[in-house]
């Protein structure tokens, strides 16, 4: 398997790479619609759907298809967002839960001391509960939402925030994640990527976005990234 040399940094996307979310967020969206007297909608759409984030999400949910309706009502967007949060809040995250190798992995690079940070298009609000619930908080020096800044995955900009706090050059840094957005991300800030098949990316294989490197376990990671090199 090939190895990147001198990483000294590592960027994971959240839900659909560290953690199994989708029957929380399905719930959460179903619940929102329902709400709404809208049709219910399956576990099977929500997985399509994520990964923009949450207004993207239920707009997608609103229209039922990736492409949201041009003609959709902002309040009624609006109101469905709403419900999301207070549905998605009031479930607990009951039903997420790490994929295999994860805890390990993160847990072997923290005692290395090597410095990772959390990138994904989650609201803020939800993350760090999140990370608390499955006890992999410690593990990064910082974790940045969907709305932490103006711009979120594809576009760069957080990665290449982190870049400029911690002085890294962009082949010292390795962005992590299972979707297009992760990976077109990475590419814009000219890091290396690493690109998972197991998590939500639109019911498209990963490699069509052609990451530097393939994984199908995270744990292989270990293999990608030698620790102490």
């Amino acid at each position: 398997m090939a190895q990147f040399e001198g990483i000294r940094f590592i960027a994971f996307d959240l839900d659909g790479t560290l953690l199994d979310s989708v029957p929380d967020l399905a719930d959460a969206t179903d619940k929102a619609m329902q709400a709404l007297g809208r049709p219910a909608v399956t576990v099977e759409q929500v997985t399509t759907w994520i990964g923009n984030g949450a207004d993207i999400l239920i707009g997608r949910a609103l229209s039922r298809s990736q492409e949201i309706d041009p003609g959709l009502d902002p309040a009624l967007h609006r109101e469905a967002r709403q419900l999301f949060d207070r549905f998605y809040e009031e479930g607990g995250h009951q039903q997420s839960k790490l994929y295999p190798g994860v805890k390990e992995t993160l847990a072997a690079y923290h005692q290395a001391g090597v410095p990772m940070a959390i990138v994904t298009n989650k609201p803020s609000q939800f993350v760090p509960h999140l990370l608390e619930q499955h006890d992999i908080a410690d593990y990064f020096v910082d974790v940045i939402g969907g709305d932490t800044f103006p711009q979120k995955k594809p576009d760069p900009f957080a990665l290449h925030w982190l870049m400029e706090k911690h002085q890294l050059a962009a082949s010292e840094m390795l962005m992590v994640g299972d979707s297009r957005n992760d990976i077109l991300a990475g590419k814009a800030a000219t890091c290396y990527v690493v690109g998972l098949t197991y998590g939500y990316n639109y019911g498209q294989p990963i490699s069509a976005s052609d990451p530097d490197i393939v994984l199908d376990h995270f744990s292989q990671l270990a293999e990608v990234v030698k620790l102490g090199s």
